[in-house]
């Protein structure tokens, strides 16, 4: 008798061979069967019920799956599909291996009712009982609705196609009979939306292949469980390296952009950095890299976009991120370059208040090693925000470029000295001459190091080797909270 397993290779396990390291993948429960006898289910054949279980090697380290097929019944989750991806969810759990998931889905069997709502709610409780325990990564390879979205929406990271993956709880035909509201997939739910205004997806790939390389890299940067450290990788590039380029990063004039990824690429090994959700909230920065081998998480803020003000996208993106860091065991670098919160009604109505909190809560939550450079300007409340160290950060060093107060200086001489500027012969001079003062007192690191507000004054190039000397002193660091079930973070 010829195996299921061993028949004509599905669209399911042609996508786990090409994600695993070549002949090492172990399918799991490869002959289940629906046992729905309704609406002629009895008669159709369901192989493994749409769905491929198992795990295998990536790079050498084991990794579990769970790979919807799309040709069984579209991939639709029925009660025996939704038994076998939460038995491998448990699998990881209790080993402490990753778990990814290859998902192409309309959502629950409708054939089966009641059942297929019973194993979706037990995939979302399966994903819960995973998070902070082991990474969880999902690819959206075709239309995911409906169910099919939430299991993604749980996980860690999520990987996109260009013109393939989509991600919607109701369809266009739906939204039109009840709202009259015409769009199509790519609209509602295609990449450009997920990765750059909703935030949903982590990751745009051009294909399958690069979204499975993309997938293998970060597994390739992250611990197995949260009771591991990040795997160690020498990339051979001197840990006490300086780089010149580094002094004339920082324009002369305070109000002109720069790339702050320029500064990133500099400083990490090799100049590789895996940016997460580079199209979403681009004001802020977020990645992984590696610092003399180690993986660090990276947060900061970008001038090139906003000025590089926090807005409530920004603040959303950040807190995930850091969280995440936290959950296993990745030190967190934050460049700091900002003049505080985005003002606006747009902003306040929208609830920055809130979301902005989130940033401070996942920072003062983090218990992992936590640096932070100021580059340049380190207003308000951008202080907290980009993590001072009264809100937990283990080392704050500064460039000589940096500005730190409470306002910048044209707003805080506005302030501060309103009715004098009024009351002058020329008021331009005199303002001028006053945002100058203040300029040289407050804009001036020094004054911020000798309320040891700040750890120092490093010269630019000096980044990456204090960076490295920071972390290898903060790799024993042991922080432990007080008991509480847990907080209550400003969601």
């Amino acid at each position: 008798m010829q195996m299921q397993g061993q028949e004509e290779k599905s669209v399911a396990r042609r996508r786990v061979e090409q994600l695993f390291d070549p002949g090492i993948f172990f399918e799991i429960d490869p002959f289940a069967q629906s046992e729905c006898k309704d609406f002629n289910m009895e008669k159709k054949a369901v192989p493994g019920d749409g769905v491929v279980t198992g795990f295998g090697g990536i790079d050498g380290r084991r990794v579990c799956v769970y790979a919807q097929d799309p040709t069984v019944l579209g991939g639709s989750v029925g009660h025996a599909q939704a038994e076998k991806t939460r038995r491998i969810l448990d699998l990881a759990r209790d080993m402490k291996i990753p778990v990814v998931s290859l998902q192409e889905s309309p959502g629950a069997r409708i054939q089966e009712g009641i059942e297929s709502i019973k194993g979706y709610s037990s995939i979302f409780y399966g994903n819960i009982l995973c998070s902070g325990v082991v990474p969880q990564i999902s690819a959206i390879l075709g239309t995911c609705a409906g169910g099919a979205v939430y299991s993604p929406a749980l996980m860690d990271f999520i990987f996109m196609i260009e013109g393939r993956s989509h991600m919607f709880i109701t369809g266009p035909p739906t939204i039109e009979s009840v709202t009259g509201e015409k769009v199509d997939k790519e609209g509602l739910g295609g990449t450009r939306i997920h990765g750059r205004v909703s935030g949903v997806a982590d990751f745009i790939c051009k294909s399958e292949s690069e979204c499975f390389q993309s997938i293998r890299k970060l597994l390739g940067l992250l611990p197995s469980s949260n009771e591991e450290a990040p795997p160690f990788v020498n990339l051979d590039d001197d840990p006490m390296r300086e780089e010149e380029e580094l002094e004339s990063v920082i324009p002369d004039d305070p109000k002109k952009a720069y790339d702050m990824k320029r500064i990133i690429r500099y400083v990490v090994d090799q100049g590789d950095f895996f940016e997460v959700k580079a199209l979403f909230a681009p004001n802020i920065i977020t990645g992984f890299s590696r610092l003399n081998g180690r993986t660090i998480g990276i947060v900061a803020n970008q001038p090139y976009h906003l000025a590089g003000a926090i807005d409530i996208d920004a603040s959303v993106k950040a807190a995930r991120f850091i969280r995440f860091c936290d959950c296993f065991n990745i030190p967190i670098i934050t460049f700091a370059d900002t003049p505080a919160y985005l003002p606006g009604t747009k902003q306040e109505h929208g609830g920055i208040i809130r979301h902005g909190a989130k940033m401070l809560y996942a920072y003062g939550e983090a218990t992992v090693p936590k640096i932070t450079i100021v580059t340049r300007k380190w207003y308000g409340g951008g202080n907290p925000a980009m993590c001072n160290k009264e809100i937990g950060a283990d080392f704050v060093f500064a460039w000589p470029s940096a500005e730190i107060g409470v306002l910048g200086a044209e707003a805080a001489v506005e302030v501060l000295l309103r009715r004098e500027i009024q009351s002058t012969s020329n008021p331009e001079e005199f303002r001028e001459l006053k945002i100058r003062e203040y300029r040289d007192v407050f804009a001036n690191p020094l004054h911020a190091a000798k309320k040891r507000y700040l750890d120092g004054i490093i010269e630019p190039r000096q980044t990456r080797s204090v960076l490295v000397k920071l972390l290898g002193l903060l790799e024993g660091k042991r922080q432990i909270n007080q008991y509480r079930k847990h907080g209550n973070s400003p969601l």
